[in-house]
């Protein structure tokens, strides 16, 4: 389990970007952990495209992925990320862009891909935020425009991330799970749900995409230096 501990409690209105504000702390040390994890994790199959989802709300997937995407490009690979959760969208909140325009307007052909990418104030990292929620999440995301379009986003990107929807609500992560490259899920200490852990993973694992592994969120402080240790299980 790739295990990571969240700067802010989920749910509250608080986006702290920890990786950004303050790099050297070990919270920013975790995500740059969890990437490493996931070049292991793809050591046969390069990771070009990733999605990041929960079981359920309130879990910190947000927040986890998008300091996940700051790591990356600190890296200095060139960073796109997606918020393709197209019910509550959360990430133009997170870098304070606006949401006039998005990845919506893109696939149903009402604006082009330089129209709907903007830029953040962390180097390597543009963001495309969700646009104006549609009535038909889920068959956007499961058009032949989606998979033309990430196969465009590769060509342009060294990484491609998309913040989703959490799994047992709506079919959305399924959908995507089978174009991108790998799938990420994030689980909360002490109030993600075994059982709903479980028939998450049972939901992912099903589809093309390789399931790399989970994000242990905010996880309780311990009073030892084992803390700050964490890796693959």
């Amino acid at each position: 389990m790739l295990r990571g501990k969240n700067p802010s409690r989920p749910g509250t209105k608080m986006r702290h970007l920890i990786a950004k504000l303050n790099p050297k702390s070990p919270i920013s040390e975790q995500y740059r952990t969890i990437r490493t994890n996931i070049d292991f994790a793809s050591v046969d199959n390069e990771i070009r495209s990733l999605l990041v989802t929960s079981s359920g709300p309130a879990e910190g997937k947000s927040m986890t992925i998008a300091n996940l995407a700051v790591v990356y490009a600190q890296q200095g690979k060139k960073v796109l990320l997606v918020d393709a959760d197209l019910r509550k969208p959360t990430v133009h909140y997170t870098f304070r862009i606006d949401n006039l325009r998005g990845l919506s307007n893109l696939l149903v052909g009402e604006n082009s891909l330089d129209q709907v990418i903007q830029r953040t104030d962390v180097d390597n990292l543009d963001v495309m935020s969700c646009g104006p929620i549609p009535p038909n999440p889920s068959e956007l995301l499961a058009s032949k425009k989606m998979k033309s379009l990430l196969e465009e986003l590769k060509g342009n990107y060294d990484m491609v991330i998309f913040d989703m929807p959490p799994v047992l609500a709506v079919t959305d992560a399924q959908i995507m799970a089978n174009i991108v490259d790998g799938s990420i899920l994030v689980v909360r200490s002490k109030y993600t749900e075994i059982e709903g852990a479980q028939k998450a993973i049972e939901a992912l694992q099903p589809a093309k995409a390789k399931l790399l592994g989970a994000v242990l969120n905010d996880r309780e402080k311990k009073q030892s230096n084992y803390y700050y240790y964490y890796g693959a299980k």
